[in-house]
């Protein structure tokens, strides 16, 4: 076995939770259990990482199968990583019955028709996804095992999710066998980015909980209850304003959990206006700024802004709109003809 493949086989273990080493192995199933059943797993993960890579040289592993096991890997723990969704098009066509051994065979062929160094792997998991890992390389080296791009393409949907490591140069490549293998016409990115797969999934799958139609709230009284002492007129106005900030919460986000984003980003462009008597401002390039909100989960932080009191109800449809436009990327430009407090976002 070559020693960066087994070096490779050894860091990948190291990743592993050790009481979750013996299951993805079992998963991985290049060892045997008989194999397995060697491992001594309540040692140190140094010792079990060297066991392991024993095993796998008597079964003369090559980087086909330390890629299946990195797949693995990234695929049960996939918020390691940045994903951007991309939507891909069709032009109207019926929609053709999905072959994985075709979409594979495309695909490689298309991505190694245009670089030579590049290593590949598909793997099938769980819920129909289909994982993609590719190691880049140059026309002058070999392909880069630790620097990986992932990506994972759901059959029968449009959408893929894309790591962010993949370099500029490298993008519209793997953009292109992508289109080519799923015998689509086009790809766009979705300005939407996340650690959290599965959020995202969520977000374009439209599996986020937004049932605002069967609202029903219980009185504040029975929920709170209220002081017997307490003036009427404020209690009939507390109770009127939070209801009426319950009913606007629940209109915009659902009763259920919010998919978890991290960050939703504004670049704001605008123009200045003045007098041109005033010789204020020669250049006509336009202002730019960029705001950025920021959270471990944003959108369950926007969520509780107002029941907290911390902002006016509603929210802003800029804030609001996320789930709804997939995306948490915006540009806002000045309607053209309007005055500079009239923005728009595309």
């Amino acid at each position: 076995m070559d020693e960066t493949v087994a070096e490779y086989i050894r860091r990948t273990v190291l990743k592993i939770p050790r009481d979750e080493i013996k299951s993805m192995l079992q998963k991985w199933g290049f060892l045997s259990e008989a194999q397995l059943q060697t491992i001594n797993f309540h040692q140190i993960k140094d010792n079990i990482s060297q066991e392991v890579v024993h095993l796998c040289e008597e079964n003369s592993a090559d980087i086909k199968q330390a890629a299946v096991l990195d797949i693995i890997y990234n695929s049960i723990y996939p918020n390691k990583r940045v994903w951007s969704v991309y939507q891909m098009q069709k032009t109207g066509e019926e929609p053709e019955i999905f072959d994985l051994q075709s979409f594979k065979k495309k695909f490689k062929r298309r991505l190694l028709s245009a670089l030579e160094n590049v290593t590949i792997n598909l793997r099938e998991c769980e819920d129909n996804a289909i994982w993609i890992r590719i190691a880049w390389g140059t026309p002058y080296t070999k392909p880069n095992q630790y620097k990986t791009s992932y990506v994972v393409y759901h059959s029968q949907t449009p959408y893929v999710f894309i790591s962010a490591s993949v370099l500029k140069s490298n993008l519209p490549l793997l953009c292109q066998a992508l289109v080519v293998a799923s015998s689509y016409h086009g790809i766009r990115e979705m300005e939407l980015r996340s650690h959290s797969l599965n959020s995202l999934k969520d977000i374009v799958f439209k599996r986020y909980s937004q049932n605002f139609q069967t609202y029903c709230p219980r009185p504040v009284q029975e929920r709170n209850g209220e002081p017997e002492s307490a003036d009427l007129r404020i209690i009939q106005e507390n109770r009127s304003e939070k209801e009426r900030i319950q009913r606007v919460t629940w209109e915009i986000f659902g009763d259920g959990p919010q998919p978890q984003l991290e960050f939703a980003q504004y670049k704001l462009e605008t123009m200045f206006k003045s007098d041109p008597r005033m010789e204020v401002l020669d250049k006509e390039e336009p202002f730019r700024c960029l705001v950025k909100f920021s959270s471990p989960h944003l959108l369950e932080s926007l969520k509780s802004l107002v029941p907290a009191g911390m902002a006016d109800a509603p929210l802003s449809p800029l804030l609001t709109c996320i789930t709804q436009k997939a995306r948490n990327n915006f540009k806002i430009k000045e309607k053209k003809g309007f005055f500079p407090g009239s923005f728009v976002s595309p």
